[in-house]
């Protein structure tokens, strides 16, 4: 694989940090510890791997355990036990960020990526199909309006729900309820859709069907893919980069006449789209010397800029103002506050 980062500076960085670290931290930890979101994960081991391979350090430990699991472990307190950083599919909750103050996580950087869709996938097998919001949510909704009344949802076929839909039975691999990606889901795809039917009364209704048509497929969207490419006549909910991977096996769904593609995301057209973040814990960066090297790594043009390598694996790239504002934030340390998220 090409490199084009400055190994040398990223050495001679990680080097003196080193250096400084072993002088006066005798208990400091070389290796960084990540945890956090399904969906941000293919990047963030693109960048572990790369700082592990120019940097004397050793590669970062990340673990795929979905932006709500993660952000639990991250706010469990400071110290050896706890993540250094932890990746999320979604902002942080005001709730979570409270929690994380409780236990003595006070000082936390946060850090916005790029972008992603959320893409309503199927096998490559079948025809592409179109989507409007409401015939989304009337297939994975648990409670769904019938003369006028809120019943459990009796859809089977996705026909029934309209006519000009396939006549195959609504078969959905999505993501558990610590996702990010779910949470997004939710937001986006349930909320939005419901407050305009009149039988929610105005009120956003996100209650997922639990009746076998919604399957919680875990954390690990590669699981998902897999999955779709042996039912083929069942579709599945996961990031935008997953389906960049495996469009020989995948078609993505347009929704409301507009395709997931990157251009469309990026412009905010695509209904399903979201930000993606990390938050790091600026308690550890004394006792983990290699931590903020990484973040520079992370947020560098080389990486999520227009010709950066993250893109080539289907980051959505933020705008020129909005990477300078997160290297910005980056480099001041800037501390997230409870009325950041008011």
């Amino acid at each position: 694989m090409n490199r084009i980062l400055n190994n040398r500076a990223f050495k001679t960085t990680a080097i003196a940090a080193a250096v400084i670290g072993v002088a006066t931290v005798a208990h400091a930890r070389d290796q960084i510890r990540i945890v956090g979101s399904s969906t941000v994960y293919p990047f963030a081991s693109y960048v572990t791997e790369e700082f592990g391979a120019v940097t004397e350090y050793p590669t970062p430990v990340i673990e795929s355990t979905g932006s709500g699991g993660g952000l639990r472990l991250f706010c469990n307190g400071v110290g050896e036990g706890t993540p250094d950083i932890t990746n999320a599919s979604r902002r942080i909750k005001l709730s979570e960020l409270e929690r994380c103050i409780e236990n003595g996580v006070t000082d936390i950087t946060e850090v916005k990526i790029g972008s992603d869709g959320i893409v309503f996938a199927q096998s490559s097998e079948n025809d592409a199909i179109e989507l409007t919001l409401e015939q989304l949510f009337l297939a994975v909704a648990a409670k769904v309006p019938v003369d006028g009344e809120l019943v459990d949802n009796p859809y089977t076929n996705w026909s029934e729900i309209d006519a000009s839909l396939p006549d195959r039975e609504i078969s959905i691999y999505g993501p558990p309820t610590t996702s990010g990606t779910r949470d997004a889901f939710e937001e986006l795809a349930m909320e939005v859709p419901s407050e305009e039917i009149e039988a929610y009364g105005g009120e956003a209704y996100t209650d997922v069907r639990s009746d076998g048509a919604y399957i919680d497929a875990g954390e690990n969207d590669n699981l998902i893919v897999q999955r779709l490419s042996e039912d083929t006549d069942a579709f599945g909910i996961f990031g935008y980069s997953f389906l960049e991977e495996n469009t020989d096996t995948l078609v993505g769904t347009a929704i409301e006449g507009v395709a997931p593609e990157p251009e469309a995301i990026s412009a905010g057209d695509y209904p399903i789209a979201r930000s993606l973040w990390f938050y790091v814990k600026n308690q550890h960066a004394d006792d983990v010397p290699p931590l903020y090297d990484y973040v520079d790594m992370f947020v560098s043009e080389t990486m999520i800029g227009n010709g950066g390598y993250l893109r080539d694996i289907g980051l959505i790239v933020l705008p020129e103002a909005e990477r300078e504002q997160t290297r910005e934030k980056v480099e001041n340390r800037a501390q997230l506050e409870v009325d950041d998220l008011k």
